[in-house]
């Protein structure tokens, strides 16, 4: 059970609000335990949006299993109108007949009329809880995919601000508690709803006055109803607020384990979980303490009900005003009429919860891309790779990284970005690649603005080499074909030996078919990194950025990637980003920045000659290798 958390309006390149609903989306993913009620209406209607979404390909299907549940449930409720039968007609019948075959008929006939009604509601529940399980599966199987695609396709800004826990939680937790709800309460509220109703009417056609005494207890289930959805509402979303917080300081502890006993945090790390656990302890104890006493409450109120109906239906028996079969009939009707109420309000136990969760996960999916695709895209073939940021300003949170940034890089020029942490490198790469769109000014790839360009050109043009070095599960081969998964295992191999990885693919247990295991772990961060490098290489981009690529790399291997470099960088626009000024060397031109301003601008030998920032910087490099 869970709450997501993102949370903030974003903002457009060019300035324009992402959204018309974006000062409620933090209302949609930030967790909070109680919410105006102009916010809850905001949340239900957008959680109501969703489910009818996920259902309308289904319409058919739901007016089948309708008729179906329909049908089920006349069969049903003809039980206590055949034992009125009965005992006011059968046993008379049979008591009077002397024994014979005229006297039994009507009980045969009765039985027999009950055997079928039987067999009716068991072939059609079986029918509909086939269907309406198969409904129920596709349902998930569409949501599920659908929060995938939608999550995957999300800027880096959303994944910045929205943690890896809550992702999952709402892939796993949140759907979990739909599928619940599909699988179990729905049938239940379905039928129970079809009961109370047409057990209603069936009461008051049976006998008006009993059924106007059966109704004195309506008020009183109102005002308990109501109490009941108001205060399990707010129960529920609590609840889902504690399992993702669970869910998110559980990926987090084991997603940096390496750091938790590096720095020995086990025990703070026991005492936040068992906070974190106590919160949701007591969060469904609430939930559960509502179902305790609500439940005891509508059986109480359906007793007091049924005493009142038999005193006075027996005073009205024992004047003649009343047949036995008919009180008969009536209560067990009325004991019907209450039963449901109790899965009714099972089904509101499920249906909160995954109410709460319906109201996480339309959240995500109302997120709108602060990168989104363009409606009319430029095409963009044989890009040749020049850059130029025209009057580009961009910030994170508020806060001006890049205050009005103009500069053009040739096309096939490598440039080396450097600058002391903060200056704006990796905004500025980040920005070459279209992680995020300018608040003002344009990037453009070519003469075209990158957010006119659609984005499997613009990423078959932009390729980024990060730090991180992310390797998926599988081999080699596969990693490094990433981004060509057609590539041949020829092709593969010939960008393993151009960046020089080739010689310790080889080396391993099953050379390029070598699992790398979760996220790389048996391979070094060198060895990592220089697969990432075969793996952009192959790619083949006309603009390559490289973002403190070489830093998890131990000299020997930073100058085997420098040499391939000089030669696979040749007729490729490049942005080199690296504390290491050792990388600089095979630049073309140095770009030094400095609170989001390029202060120096030139080739790296007559930089370093000077007496400026990049010479400073590289006379305290040299200093740092002594």
């Amino acid at each position: 059970m869970t709450t997501p958390g993102t949370g903030a309006a974003v903002t457009t390149g060019h300035g324009a609000p992402a959204d018309a609903h974006a000062d409620w989306r933090g209302v949609a993913t930030e967790d909070t335990d109680e919410l105006s009620a102009s916010a809850s209406s905001f949340l239900r209607g957008r959680s109501r949006r969703l489910l009818g979404e996920l259902l309308r390909p289904h319409r058919r299907a739901l007016w089948a299993l309708l008729a179906v549940l329909t049908a089920q449930n006349m069969a049903w409720l003809a039980g206590p109108f055949l034992v009125g039968v009965g005992i006011d007609s059968a046993v008379p019948a049979l008591l009077d007949g002397s024994g014979g075959w005229g006297g039994a008929q009507p009980l045969v006939w009765v039985t027999l009329a009950m055997v079928g009604a039987a067999l009716t509601d068991t072939g059609l529940r079986y029918v509909f809880l086939m269907g309406s399980g198969r409904v129920g599966q596709e349902v998930l199987l569409t949501l599920r995919r659908r929060v995938f695609r939608h999550v995957q396709q999300l800027p880096l800004s959303f994944h910045e601000r929205y943690t890896s826990g809550k992702t999952i939680s709402r892939l796993t937790s949140d759907v979990e508690a739909l599928a619940e709800l599909l699988d179990e309460g729905l049938d239940g509220l379905l039928t129970a709803l079809f009961s109370v109703l047409t057990i209603g009417v069936v009461l008051l056609v049976l006998d008006l006055p009993l059924g106007l005494v059966a109704l004195l207890g309506f008020p009183l289930l109102f005002l308990l109803g109501r109490w009941f959805q108001r205060s399990s509402t707010i129960a529920y979303r609590r609840t889902r607020q504690t399992v993702a917080a669970l869910i998110v300081q559980f990926t987090e502890t084991f997603g940096g384990i390496r750091a938790v006993q590096a720095f020995r945090r086990e025990d703070r790390n026991d005492r936040l979980h068992a906070a974190l656990n106590e919160d949701n302890r007591q969060a469904h104890h609430r939930a559960f303490w509502l179902v305790a006493v609500f439940m005891p409450a509508v059986t109480l109120i359906g007793n007091l009900v049924t005493v009142a109906v038999l005193g006075y239906g027996a005073l009205r028996v024992m004047d003649g005003d009343l047949a036995v079969g008919v009180l008969v009939s009536f209560l067990l009707y009325l004991r019907r009429f209450f039963d449901p109420l109790q899965d009714i309000a099972i089904f509101y136990n499920s249906y909160q919860s995954a109410n709460a969760a319906l109201e996480k996960l339309s959240g995500v999916l109302e997120e709108r891309s602060t990168v989104p695709e363009p409606a009319d895209p430029v095409p963009l073939r044989g890009a040749a790779g020049e850059l130029v940021f025209h009057g580009v300003r961009f910030g994170y949170g508020g806060a001006t990284v890049l205050p009005g940034l103009d500069v053009t890089i040739p096309a096939g020029q490598t440039v080396a970005l450097v600058g002391v942490t903060g200056a704006g490198k990796s905004t500025l790469a980040r920005l070459a690649a279209r992680f995020h769109d300018p608040l003002e000014g344009e990037v453009r790839l070519d003469g075209v603005p990158l957010h006119r360009v659609a984005d499997a050109d613009l990423r078959r043009a932009v390729v980024m080499v990060t730090q991180e070095s992310f390797l998926f599960s599988g081999s080699i081969a596969d990693n490094i074909s990433f981004g060509r998964p057609a590539a041949a295992r020829a092709d593969i191999e010939a960008a393993a030996r151009a960046i020089g990885a080739d010689t310790f693919i080889r080396a391993l247990p099953d050379g390029y078919d070598t699992d790398v295991r979760k996220r790389g772990g048996r391979l070094s961060a060198g060895q990592r990194q220089l697969v990432s490098f075969a793996r952009a290489f192959l790619a083949d981009p006309a603009v390559l950025v490289l973002d403190e690529a070489t830093s998890s790399l131990d000299v020997p291997s930073e100058r085997l990637v420098q040499r391939a470099l000089q030669t696979l960088l040749a007729d490729r626009t490049a942005l080199i980003i690296a504390h290491r000024l050792s990388t600089v060397e095979i630049a073309d031109r140095v770009l030094v920045m400095d609170a989001g301003r390029i202060v120096e601008d030139g080739p790296p030998a007559e930089l370093v000659g000077g007496d400026g920032r990049f010479a400073d910087l590289h006379r305290a490099w040299v200093d740092s290798l002594v």
